[in-house]
């Protein structure tokens, strides 16, 4: 019977973040959008305001509004328009996406495996949306939080490879001895923690919300009680979707069948992962945009 993140383990795993020297932070206008869009007052104003105030991010915004991403029949040439058209959650999605992206830097030792881990983030990411979108029995899923939890569900993978590479080689080495495990096992082998659970503490020491910071925590066991709002499912079943639809072995070393309670929650049919498989290929197909702009 799975358990919550036990304390032991919690308080290693904070212990771990805080040694981490150099540990990166979202930028200023990250925190800002974060607080404001949080706000029920805040105006389309108050946010093409605050980014104004950073013109790389401003640059970006307006590129992935006038790209293949949304396809739109016109030019927008203003950051307000550009707010108004795309909406402020998909706003936060590319300030959070191009703030990760550029915060966990490849080097010339782990540029193959950074490179496989941003795409199966960003098709988690995609099949997160596209789920938020179809899923319709029960329970509503905003796509652009959706989309946000998917980019970042393993974003403690990114803190391993880039801050802690001797215990990163050596899992990397115990999976390739033991092919028959997961990553999971791999890391609470070696570091008695895994990825979800540093991820969900770095999202609660950069102060998103505790939606997203729990679906980090909880995606592979959402049947827990956490305080994801029933995202840790959606992010499985994403997560799912992404692994056997555009598997990337240098990140997963194992294709995982999908979490029973995730199948039940959903009411997964092998047709629909067919049916999904299929939608994100097609979806991933815009990824590359996405992708260039947030990382440019």
């Amino acid at each position: 019977m799975p358990t919550a993140i036990s304390a032991s383990s919690e308080t290693k795993i904070k212990q771990v973040i805080a040694s981490i020297r150099n540990l990166p932070t979202p930028p200023i206008v990250f925190a800002q959008i974060q607080k404001v869009i949080n706000n029920p007052d805040t105006s389309v104003t108050d946010i093409a305001s605050i980014l104004s105030e950073d013109p790389a991010m401003s640059v970006k915004v307006l590129k992935l509004t006038n790209s293949a991403f949304y396809g739109l029949s016109r030019e927008i040439d203003s950051i307000k328009h550009a707010v108004m058209i795309i909406g402020l959650e998909a706003v936060k999605n590319l300030v959070l996406s191009a703030s990760v992206l550029n915060m966990f830097k490849a080097s010339d030792s782990n540029r193959e495996y950074h490179e496989g881990f941003w795409r199966h983030s960003l098709a988690t990411a995609f099949a997160a949306r596209l789920i938020a979108k179809k899923f319709k029995s029960g329970r509503v899923f905003n796509p652009d939080p959706a989309f946000s939890a998917g980019l970042v569900h393993d974003i403690g993978k990114m803190v391993i490879c880039c801050f802690m590479g001797k215990e990163h080689q050596l899992i990397m080495e115990y999976l390739k001895a033991q092919t028959e495990l997961t990553d999971m096992n791999a890391e609470q082998a070696i570091l008695n923690y895994d990825h979800a659970g540093l991820g969900r503490q770095l999202a609660v020491n950069w102060k998103l919300p505790s939606r997203l910071a729990d679906s980090i925590g909880y995606h592979h066991q959402p049947q827990v009680t956490n305080m994801s709002d029933d995202f840790a499912y959606l992010i499985s079943f994403a997560d799912h979707i992404a692994l056997v639809g555009l598997p990337v072995g240098s990140v997963e070393r194992k294709r995982p069948e999908i979490n029973p309670p995730t199948a039940e929650f959903f009411g997964v049919q092998p047709t629909d992962i067919e049916e999904y498989k299929t939608a994100l290929f097609e979806e991933y197909m815009k990824a590359e945009t996405f992708m260039r702009i947030a990382a440019s």
